[in-house]
């Protein structure tokens, strides 16, 4: 057998430079990252450019992967059936009367939302026309609304069900009802992060508050609302139960949405249902080429042994669990403000993942770790594709919204120092719930 062309730096040389010179030039990240692997299947005798099609099909022929579509055309569902109208309602009830009361509605809409759709796109394009205009019309700071939106919006790839666990369950063979379970309790410190941030902009900048809702106000709104919030108990549950697969769990999750939007809200027409799915098909083909080059990049990368080569020095540092926790969320913090988290799990996330087993870290810390890493990405520039959308939907450009963004991200940060210093804190639910998942 021929030794191979290229040795590990230069592959690595070629892959890395070639994909971030395409990205100079403004090529979209899933194609850039397809056409970086091709002069690398060029100049490699062993190799042919059909390994780029070859494993991009092995990629698609994944049944987790149909998760994808159905949670997108979940929220998509929600959006056009009268759920994001009842639970913003109810959000109103709940929290309209805390300094800041549209904004902290905001953010508790977007955990509820979280627990429905599992796409922080999907919730950046609804809340962003939901919130925007309206906060600036009660007195709120466009660039604060912006900023707030968007940085909400990443709830939805924390609290389950999350599109990202799934990909990170299908790609690091990690259960994914144990990240689902992982993932509540730094979603839900996140949000009360980001309220605590409302309440903090709320009284420097005297932002309006609303009326305390009545008893009967709470009543009739958490009625018109439970139908919703029990799609998450159902998913979830059904997983953990043994009802059906992760993937299963997302189908049920648009039947059960479409429902209560037909015969329950009574507020999807055929129209709006062909409009849903035709957005869906639309966001879910981006996602999923990008998946599918981004695995022939990190196919790649294990030919060559790059992670291998790039992780022989740092497994000498003699770092601990913390130690290296931080060491990936920093290269998660990173690659996210280049690269689209799914392509960063499948590139980064098995590069990382013997690292994290070589100190012990267990595989649900780690995973919950780089995805709140990750979200953190959805906001930066220069992909920042939450803050892109908000910033669309504001006709704004994205640095108008920057500063306040970054100040929102501060005590996020401080959840995810948290999460590093002590692990515990995503296993406590998995333990508790259904600790042979952690096994």
């Amino acid at each position: 057998m021929t030794a191979a062309a290229l040795s590990p730096g230069m592959a690595a040389l070629v892959l890395f430079g070639t994909f971030f010179a395409l990205l100079a030039v403004r090529v979209p990240v899933a194609f850039a990252l397809g056409l970086a692997a091709l002069p690398i299947l060029v100049i490699e005798p062993r190799l042919s450019p059909m390994v780029l099609f070859n494993e991009m099909f092995k990629a698609y022929n994944s049944f987790i992967l149909l998760a994808v579509p159905f949670f997108l055309l979940t929220a998509n569902l929600m959006n056009v059936g009268g759920i994001t109208d009842r639970l913003m309602r109810f959000s109103r009830a709940l929290v309209g009367h805390f300094p800041g009361g549209l904004a902290q509605v905001n953010v508790v809409l977007s955990v509820f939302f979280a627990g429905i759709s599992g796409s922080s796109t999907a919730d950046a394009a609804s809340q962003g026309k939901l919130f925007i205009q309206a906060q600036v019309k009660e007195g709120y700071d466009l660039s604060f609304s912006i900023a707030i939106t968007a940085v909400s919006a990443v709830l939805a790839v924390i609290i389950p069900p999350s599109i990202l666990m799934i990909v990170w369950g299908g790609v690091i063979s990690t259960s994914i009802g144990a990240m689902y379970l992982a993932g509540v309790i730094p979603g839900l410190l996140i949000g009360l992060a980001q309220m605590a941030t409302v309440h903090a902009y709320a009284k420097r900048r005297n932002y309006p508050v609303y009326p305390r809702a009545g008893l009967g106000e709470v009543v009739r709104s958490a009625f018109t609302s439970i139908p919703a919030l029990t799609t998450p108990l159902i998913i979830v549950g059904g997983i953990l139960l043994g009802f059906f697969t992760a993937t299963e769990s997302a189908a049920v999750a648009v039947l059960y949405a479409a429902a209560l939007s037909i015969f329950y809200y009574r507020q999807l027409s055929m129209r709006q249902l062909y409009t849903a799915i035709v957005d869906t098909g639309r966001l879910a083909s981006v996602a999923l080429f990008c998946i599918g080059t981004a695995s022939v990049f990190g196919w790649l990368l294990a030919y060559y042994q790059i992670p291998k080569a790039l992780l022989a020095n740092v497994t000498q540092w003699g770092l601990g669990p913390i130690g290296v926790g931080f060491l990936i969320a920093a290269s998660f913090l990173v690659v996210g403000c280049f690269l689209d988290a799914i392509p960063a799990i499948i590139i980064v996330g098995t590069t990382l993942q013997p690292l994290a087993a070589s100190v012990g870290l267990h595989p649900v810390s780690f995973a919950i770790i780089g995805i709140v890493s990750l979200a953190f990405g959805l906001v930066t520039p220069p992909y920042g594709m939450c803050l892109m959308i908000s910033c669309a939907v504001a006709k704004v450009p994205l640095r108008y919204a920057l500063k306040d963004t970054m100040i929102m991200l501060v005590p996020m940060l401080l959840v995810l120092c948290a999460m590093i210093i002590w692990p515990e804190i995503p296993l406590l639910l998995p333990r508790w719930i259904s600790p042979e998942l952690l096994k």
